[in-house]
């Protein structure tokens, strides 16, 4: 009979089967990514797997969670180093310009989900628009902060970028979009 799984044994096998799942679904789509491929990679075995997730709507659904805790605690240590409000707006889309100029970028982790699973899966729905509304309410608090009552445009604005940028492959969105910004909260670009 084979030894009992330590507590901490799972907490490495769960993050390492996030890490892998992560970087496939991502590379290649949730929906060309089987299960077999995950097993694959992770190098544990489907038993492990499904008893660490019951199934591979679990296994995406506390990946969107994961990314999206470490993705806005990534823009926030970035934005909030900034001290003048209006330069801290700004400073998302230059923290977004660096994003989108890194190597296999391939757009937003959770439009892609919602594009393959969004109609089809209510967990995946619900990570997706928990998202979407705690990255609203990061931006609409640094806008805030400036006094004006820009902050439906300019998340609009940066949504529009990430969007125009997972498609074009290109970073660029990301500074139309700053420049923008800049003049709807009357700071020079």
């Amino acid at each position: 009979m084979p030894a009992p799984i330590s507590d901490e044994q799972t907490r490495l096998d769960r993050e390492a089967l996030l890490d892998v799942a992560e970087r496939l679904f991502y590379e290649r789509g949730i929906q060309a990514v089987g299960m077999d491929k995950i097993r694959a990679a992770s190098d544990l075995p489907l038993k492990r797997i499904y008893r660490l997730f019951a199934a591979k709507e679990d296994l995406v659904v506390a990946m969107l969670r994961r990314r999206d805790q470490r993705w806005r605690r990534s823009l926030a240590d970035r934005v909030e180093q900034v001290a003048d409000p209006r330069e801290r707006v700004l400073a998302v889309f230059d923290w977004l310009t660096d994003w989108f100029a890194e190597p296999g970028f391939r757009g937003c982790v959770w439009i892609n989900a919602h594009g393959e699973l969004g109609s089809s899966s209510e967990a995946v729905l619900a990570e997706v628009r928990s998202h979407k509304q705690a990255f609203h309410d990061q931006i609409a608090g640094w806008v805030h902060a400036t006094g004006t009552s820009a902050a439906e445009p300019i998340f609009l604005l940066a949504e529009g970028a990430i969007v125009t940028a997972g498609i074009s492959g290109d970073p660029a969105p990301a500074r139309h979009a700053r420049a923008a910004a800049a003049m709807l909260l009357g700071t020079p670009s």
